[in-house]
């Protein structure tokens, strides 16, 4: 009976002490979680204030023309005066940042590296669907189809599609005939499949525009189908590895060129950028890019624990925006956003 009761005590303290250990696991990790979640957010913020840094410095820059007021710009910038190897850029490896016990690691992209889905006219979308291995029609549907959704008549193109078409699905809905609100809509266009918008469409594309540049009025009255002038074009500092690809004339040989060049410096001028994509490639792709960036930064931060395996992340979208009451708003936030970084322990 003894020998019973003592195998029994044996049982139920085993199971306690597995039970207490599996509960400090928990609050242990929960307390990992929460101090790499608020180490990426303070990542996010200290993003943000070196955007606004970046475009206080711009607009100085513009209006100081001699060497003294050069100098007050330098010291603003850093000792050494190297304003590039200084500030955070977009589309650059940021290194990773000590912040308390740990460490926050940063990737900052600008919107103005994709094509305004609400306001490209028809030669720049065929650009954007002619980086996809389609068939013509199918390029042909998906363009029309796009400008269709847009415009406010339901008189669809040669290729496109208005309410006939929509309400004759399986799942019958309108066209919209109005702008974009998110580039998800576009998985409602015709021709545009998920394995097009997820195969390199989503990342190409952005519905938001610089209203720094372009009032609200102006922004509506702009013409659906042939588009504005100057939201036809990419900045080719912040265009992604595919936008580059998709510009004519471009090579992959050319793209990497651009990503080096990008690594140490922006794309300030024509000069620059001919130097490196040649004279004749730089004439092909003119009419399509730009070399600067607008208000619309997407900012991805990671929080690290030293000696933990524990990532925690965020992603948002941020307008830097003087006229803003606090200079800057969130446009989107999402929490555990994981697929810009690598997971390796070259990040700590």
């Amino acid at each position: 009976m003894i020998l019973w009761v003592l195998a029994l005590l044996s049982v139920i303290v085993g199971e306690f002490c597995y039970a207490m250990r599996t509960e400090v696991n928990i609050a242990h990790n929960f307390s990992e979680q929460s101090q790499a979640y608020y180490l990426a957010v303070a990542g996010l913020n200290r993003a943000v204030g070196e955007i606004i840094r970046n475009q206080v410095i711009r607009e100085k820059a513009k209006l100081f023309k001699n060497e003294t007021d050069k100098g007050k710009i330098e010291d603003e910038i850093g000792a050494d005066g190297d304003e590039e190897t200084t500030r955070w850029r977009i589309n650059v490896d940021i290194p990773s940042v000590v912040f308390g016990a740990g460490r926050f690691k940063v990737k900052i992209g600008n919107e103005a590296g994709k094509i305004n889905i609400n306001q490209a006219n028809e030669k720049f979308l065929r650009m954007m669907v002619d980086a996809f291995e389609l068939e013509t029609q199918q390029r042909d549907i998906i363009v029309d189809s796009i400008l269709d959704w847009r415009d406010k008549d339901d008189l669809h193109g040669l290729n496109g599609a208005e309410n006939e078409y929509y309400n004759s699905l399986p799942d019958p809905y309108d066209c919209k005939n109005g702008n974009f609100d998110s580039v998800e809509e576009l998985l409602l266009v015709r021709g545009v499949t998920p394995e097009v918008f997820y195969g390199g469409l989503k990342d190409m594309v952005t519905v938001y525009l610089d209203n720094r540049t372009v009032s609200k009025k102006a922004a509506d009255i702009l013409m659906v189908r042939s588009g504005d002038a100057s939201s036809n074009k990419i900045s080719i500092n912040a265009a992604s590895k595919m936008m580059l690809r998709a510009l004519p004339s471009i090579t992959d040989e050319l793209v990497e060129e651009i990503i080096i060049y990008r690594k140490e410096k922006d794309f300030k001028s024509a000069g620059e950028l001919s130097l490196v994509v040649g004279a004749d490639v730089y004439t092909a792709i003119s009419p399509y890019i730009s070399f600067e960036e607008n208000a619309f930064y997407t900012i991805s931060s990671m929080g690290l624990i030293p000696g933990s395996r524990i990532r925690m992340s965020v992603d948002a979208m941020v307008e830097v925006n003087p006229t803003l009451k606090k200079g800057w708003r969130i446009v989107q936030w999402r929490d555990g956003f994981k697929d810009q970084f690598e997971m390796s322990s070259n990040l700590e």
